[in-house]
């Protein structure tokens, strides 16, 4: 089987965490192998959820005028022609990009027209969600759901929260996505990562999503695992990150294969490129090794993805034929 030309699918897919050695050569000259790899990439032991996300930050500081944001996005989407997608929703947190005056405004709308030359260019159908921060003020995230309400005819098609969830809450985030609710906006969410499976179910109640970001560790628990069939949650998988996050030991302990076996909906994703040192068909090889998964695990993640997406229905019917014709 030639992974590699296989039409794949990525919901789970952070902007700041994917870019390649020669943009960020571009954007920071001089900047040598050995540094992009200590600075960009999570070390292969890597001890914790913080120091994988502490590699992002590296990222964000380069990210913070318009050329710079163009570059990433084009960079990002010719990594993507590479490795056979034919349809990425690719996710950041705006409010990161304003330390050299950009405003917020203005970051959606030069990566929201960045994704829509991409898109055209390459044939790919993108689609951009915006970030909050667990971190992140009660009138931050509110700023972020106003953010996905002005753009959402201009290709932004969701929301997310992202950060340490073990850290901090989500009192300060349930009135934005409530506001992305009534707006007619689609919702995903980080959770069952670095905490249990009690995250899940919270994140899953309070928030009302229909995806979650990672959600591995609701196989900790039988009632959250019927939860989540149940409400036909979609879990973002993204192997190789768990395994550098901590959130799993080893790759042959991660629980995708029994997750997929017991009837959960979920897609394999990458999370971060660069951080992950990882593309999507490494991470199909990856399952093929450990999980002797074949062409009809893939095609019915594949399915599901589009399926679960954030994406229109008549563009979803055609990707699905796609992958089906494939």
């Amino acid at each position: 089987m030639e992974i590699q030309d296989l039409p794949k699918v990525e919901l789970h897919l952070h902007l700041d965490c994917s870019l390649s050695y020669g943009v960020v050569k571009k954007i920071r000259p001089g900047t040598s192998r050995e540094q992009y790899r200590t600075q960009f990439m999570a070390p292969a032991n890597c001890p914790d959820l913080t120091t994988y996300l502490s590699r992002a930050e590296n990222a964000i500081d380069l990210m913070q005028s318009e050329k710079h944001l163009q570059w990433v996005v084009a960079d990002v989407v010719d990594q993507l022609v590479k490795d056979g997608i034919i349809y990425a929703e690719l996710r950041f947190a705006p409010l990161e990009h304003m330390r050299k005056g950009l405003s917020a405004e203005r970051v959606v709308d030069t990566v929201c027209r960045a994704i829509e030359k991409g898109s055209r260019e390459s044939g790919i159908h993108l689609g951009l969600l915006l970030c909050t921060l667990r971190h992140y003020s009660e009138s931050m995230s509110l700023q972020v759901a106003d953010l996905c309400r002005a753009f959402k005819d201009r290709g932004v098609i969701g929301m997310d929260i992202a950060g340490d969830e073990a850290a901090h809450g989500l009192d300060a985030h349930v009135a934005a996505f409530e506001k992305c609710h009534s707006s007619g906006i689609a919702c995903t969410a980080h959770a069952g990562e670095s905490m249990g499976y009690k995250s899940v179910e919270e994140t899953i109640g309070r928030l009302k999503i229909q995806r979650i970001g990672h959600g591995v560790r609701a196989i900790e628990n039988p009632e959250t695992m019927a939860l989540i069939l149940s409400e036909d949650i979609h879990l973002e998988v993204c192997p190789t990150s768990n395994v550098l996050t901590g959130t799993v030991p080893s790759l042959d302990d991660h629980p995708v294969n029994r997750l997929y076996r017991g009837g959960v909906s979920l897609s394999i994703n990458t999370d971060g490129r660069t951080i992950s040192n990882v593309d999507l068909s490494r991470e199909y090889k990856l399952l093929q090794k450990h999980f002797n998964w074949k062409k009809a695990e893939f095609f019915h993640c594949n399915i599901e993805a589009i399926k679960h997406s954030f994406t229109k229905e008549p563009i979803k019917q055609k990707l699905s034929d796609k992958i089906k014709n494939a």
